[in-house]
């Protein structure tokens, strides 16, 4: 169906990125994956061609598209050019919105330049090993001492960890009381070149494999009091305002894996002979390919829905809830399908639905698993 939530821009902007992707990128993505990691110099090819500063304000070397369809559009084409760029998607889509909504003057201009250019990559590290989806119960701490804050703790499985040049710390600033513990959480920017700050090893994952995944440390970091971000004490609420805007980017990459997957699969059944006959012809083969189809179409009609939402400021925690859960279960499914029918040859890594199979996993749990959405959902119908 024709998709109508995207401007004339935005749909210019698709056919630059459609072109760099896969005549640019594509070829390259093997070689990043084989490495655990992007090469800070793409971000800085991203970063010469507008991309990365898209949403930041012209007056901070940005160039003042503060919609987010435009790295929707971007999300999509790369999938679709089977270029999962997670990290990417952390600096722009879930880290910079904070620097752009809490950050001072001072702050936006000692950061946004270098985060539009690709110099300062930034991520964002809320989970810990105790913790995973429970961010009221952060314990990593952040104490006065003068000017400064001392940070000690841990985090893991943040994304963008090794290449990060800044990372946004969700740090506890007042005791931990079982009875109010979402009260006394603050953000902190804390520069990679910090005494004290060390990062583990890239993590070895099921998929998401050219996607750097660390644990970082903390230990005794000292950050100067200009480095907070907002108000103290103000995190969870913080965190709550950016939520719809993360869940509904992992659904619009959920929703474009589904149709990669569900192309490769078409081509392959084409192509591929059982019995004399082309997979494509058996009934069996010609029904999943339709329940795909129609899963995604589906899920396509509420991601343009949620787009155009987001777009006017109206989509609630609720409804990207709702759009994060459908459009990461239709991705597991269609992506199941599409495997069963390239048979033994979906199992090897060579053919991209085995990529397709080991990066969809995580998309039911990062970003709030599913069965917290589920909660979250249950919340506004029973209230």
């Amino acid at each position: 169906m024709q998709r109508r939530v995207f401007t004339e821009e935005q749909d210019d902007f698709r056919g630059v990125m459609r072109e760099f992707l896969r005549e640019s990128v594509a070829s390259r993505f093997i070689e990043w994956e084989a490495a655990g990691k992007v090469p800070k110099e793409f971000y800085r090819e991203l970063g010469s061609m507008g991309v990365l500063g898209m949403a930041v304000p012209e007056e901070y070397s940005g160039g003042g598209q503060d919609d987010y369809r435009f790295s929707a559009v971007l999300t999509e084409e790369s999938m679709y050019a089977l270029v999962n760029l997670g990290a990417l998607r952390v600096h722009m889509d879930i880290v910079l919105p904070y620097f752009l909504r809490y950050a001072t003057d001072e702050q936006k201009q000692r950061w946004l330049p270098g985060m539009a250019s690709g110099d300062l990559m930034a991520s964002i590290a809320i989970t810990e090993p105790g913790t995973g989806s429970d961010v009221a119960g952060i314990r990593t701490s952040a104490e006065r001492d003068g000017d400064d804050w001392v940070l000690n703790g841990s985090k893991t499985f943040i994304t963008g960890g090794v290449n990060a040049d800044l990372v946004l710390v969700v740090a506890r600033t007042s005791p931990y009381q079982s009875d109010a513990r979402r009260a006394g959480l603050s953000l902190f920017v804390v520069e990679a070149d910090r005494e004290g700050y060390s990062v583990g090893p890239n993590m070895n994952k099921l998929g998401l494999k050219a996607q750097d995944t660390a644990e970082l440390f903390f230990s005794d970091v000292r950050v100067p009091g200009s480095n907070l971000l907002g108000d103290e004490g103000e995190a969870f609420a913080y965190l709550g305002h950016n939520l719809p805007q993360e869940r509904l980017s992992i659904a619009v990459g959920s929703v474009a894996s589904a149709h990669s997957a569900l192309a490769a699969t078409v081509e392959y059944t084409q192509e591929r002979r059982a019995f004399g006959t082309p997979v494509s012809a058996f009934q069996n083969s010609k029904f999943v390919l339709a329940e795909c189809a129609t899963d995604i179409e589906a899920g396509q009609a509420l991601i343009d829905r949620a787009l155009d939402e987001h777009s006017r400021g109206t989509l609630s925690a609720t409804d990207a809830a709702i759009v994060k859960l459908h459009c990461t279960e239709l991705q597991a499914r269609v992506v199941d399908k599409c495997l069963q029918l390239h048979g033994g040859y979906g199992y090897m890594m060579e053919y991209p639905i085995a990529r397709l199979y080991a990066d969809a996993r995580v998309t039911r749990i990062y970003g709030g698993s599913s069965e917290i959405m589920k909660s979250i959902i249950s919340k506004s119908l029973l209230a």
